[in-house]
């Protein structure tokens, strides 16, 4: 299960990664919120993007670090599609429209593929690095400047 002060660091790490991967020039708003109704639920939800609101929500009660952070890569690539202008011709979007609506069919395809592949590409791009040992020791206030000063002392 995810606690806030550990999901931070890692969220914080992320989000330039991947707006420099997937290209949008504002970030979207970012809710965590704990529901443990919605965690009880075999398939409650896991996140939501409001294209209107150009903010994503992800639920985070009982819920594993990498999932959470998966689920922000998937409704970032929908913030990177709205900011593309693909939400304006979308259709219909109420209940089943990634079965029925074959636009919106075509763009959770792409957020499940290229945020998957984001997730995966910036975690295998920490996974031997100084940052990434000093979250295992469980100290989560080490900034990314200070990551990557002693990265680069240890390369060199």
């Amino acid at each position: 299960m995810a606690d806030i002060d550990s999901l931070m660091p890692l969220i914080k790490h992320f989000m330039p990664f991947a707006q420099e991967r997937m290209g949008f020039k504002e970030p979207p708003r970012l809710f965590l919120k704990g529901d443990t109704d919605n965690a009880s639920d075999p398939l409650g939800r896991t996140a939501f993007y409001d294209p209107a609101e150009r903010a994503v929500t992800v639920y985070i009660t009982s819920r594993h670090p990498k999932d959470i952070l998966r689920s922000i890569s998937h409704e970032l690539v929908h913030h990177t599609q709205n900011c593309n202008g693909d939400f304006s011709d979308a259709g219909e979007m109420g209940e089943g429209y990634a079965q029925s609506n074959p636009h919106m069919r075509e763009m959770e395809r792409q957020a499940y593929e290229m945020g998957n592949m984001c997730f995966r590409d910036w975690e295998d791009t920490i996974k031997q690095t100084i940052y990434h040992e000093h979250l295992n020791k469980g100290d989560y206030t080490m900034s990314t400047k200070d990551w990557k000063n002693k990265e680069m002392k240890s390369l060199l």
